[in-house]
């Protein structure tokens, strides 16, 4: 089959010119802490907000913790209300971070949502097959079709919106990309935003920890017994977490005419999918050395002028060995900050890439270096400057968050000061 010829510009037509992107807004719910304030506070500390497991029965897995959130912040942030009980997490912790967003601009109408998940609340897949397991038939059919109902990954989004009184009329997007749906989904609305094909987008993600997806990492070994360790040559494992961070995007030009407060610009968006395995990157980093790579040349900057690496950093020995190897390769040894702040609240899966977004924009703003806890010795394969155990001070004017996911899909963005 012939290709099909390619249309002409008209002489007297040239294409439209990229446009900046503004961050006008942002919500964040994590454990930790609800708000951007809450978020610095915990990141400057350098607090642990992992805990053991309360919200099921853990003791015959191998791994015990998690970043978890408490009913109590989430009966705050999102209401106390019969209505709200009967919510699912996700949509509670979706209705948190929205508020927050909105309470930034309320002049700020989203024309597309664009929203990055890995389930969407596996918490009713969960019930929906033990239902199988009743020996009563009545307990078997009677709350399937609650469950379905409940099951669609977009019900969080539509909740948020009414609660915080969005026009549920703007359409929206689910991306399921693993763990970088988050990070796509930003960096897709940025996309739509630069080359005006929007105006204004609404991004971000979420995820609530469920007992299937914990006893699903657990039996895969990926989990550890012990603290989380990104990037120390001792690490044994991941431990999960959870929540919601949402980013108001908006052409820069028409946020500075009616006069929105600018947090910062996001510059670059980079993706690759390096098809090695379904759960395990490619030994070579090649894949994150892409994704990095590509959003350094969209944002048009050199390695050397990043000045912070919010990395994706597991604490897996797979995942840091080829995100170290792929840092080292581009940046060069010790030559840029880097840290994973997993190891403070967990893996947030769909929602990690939107949340770390969210910190590295607080990075910018509040010119310093967030923390990789729990870290003692770096692994010699790529000695990076790790920011070890504590933040530090520093300026910070551009900033890196990765996010690499199962099935070899990476994506990084690039944010920027906000002049």
């Amino acid at each position: 089959m012939l290709p099909l010829p390619l249309t002409p510009m008209p002489e007297n037509q040239t294409a439209a010119p990229f446009r900046e992107v503004a961050v006008v807004a942002a919500g964040i719910v994590s454990p930790l802490g609800h708000g951007l304030d809450e978020t610095l506070a915990s990141l400057k500390s350098a607090r642990d907000c992992v805990s053991p497991v309360s919200r099921f029965d853990v003791s015959k897995c191998r791994s015990s913790t998690a970043g978890q959130i408490s009913d109590e912040v989430l009966d705050e942030a999102a209401g106390r209300g019969r209505k709200q009980k009967r919510l699912h997490r996700a949509s509670r912790m979706m209705i948190a971070a929205m508020r927050e967003l909105r309470a930034q601009d309320r002049a700020f109408s989203p024309e597309l949502l664009i929203i990055g998940t890995t389930s969407g609340g596996m918490t009713f897949g969960e019930a929906f097959y033990r239902s199988f397991l009743q020996k009563n038939p009545r307990e078997k059919i009677a709350p399937i079709a609650s469950w379905l109902a409940n099951y669609n990954p977009q019900k969080p989004v539509l909740d948020a919106q009414e609660a915080a009184e969005f026009s549920t009329s703007a359409p929206s997007q689910i991306i399921a990309n693993a763990c970088a749906s988050g990070t796509n989904a930003i960096g897709l609305a940025f996309s739509l935003v630069r080359s005006r094909k929007c105006d204004r987008v609404l991004c971000g993600g979420y995820d609530a920890i469920s007992e299937l997806v914990f006893v699903g990492f657990d039996s895969l070994q990926a989990s550890t017994a012990e603290k989380c360790r990104p990037f120390d040559k001792a690490r044994t494992g991941l431990v999960l977490g959870e929540g919601a961070a949402l980013i108001a995007l908006e052409a820069f030009d028409q946020a500075v005419s009616r006069g929105a407060n600018i947090l910062a610009r996001i510059t670059g968006y980079g993706i690759s999918t390096d098809n090695f395995h379904l759960t395990q990157p490619h030994p070579s980093g090649i894949g994150p050395r892409q994704a990095m790579s590509r959003a350094l040349a969209d944002a048009n900057r050199k390695p050397d002028e990043v000045d912070y690496i919010n990395a994706h950093g597991t604490a897996t020995p797979f995942n840091d060995a080829t995100e170290g190897a792929a840092i080292a390769e581009i940046f060069g040894k010790k030559n840029v900050p880097v840290s994973s702040t997993k190891s403070m609240m967990g893996h947030s899966l769909g929602a990690a890439g939107a949340i770390e977004a969210v910190i590295s924009l607080l990075a910018l703003r509040h010119d310093f270096l967030p923390p990789n806890i729990n870290f003692s010795d770096c692994d010699p394969q790529w000695d990076l400057d790790i920011v070890a155990n504590s933040a530090r001070d520093a300026e910070v004017r551009c900033a890196m968050s990765n996010s690499f996911g199962f099935g070899g899909t990476n994506a990084s963005i690039v944010l920027e000061k906000a002049a």
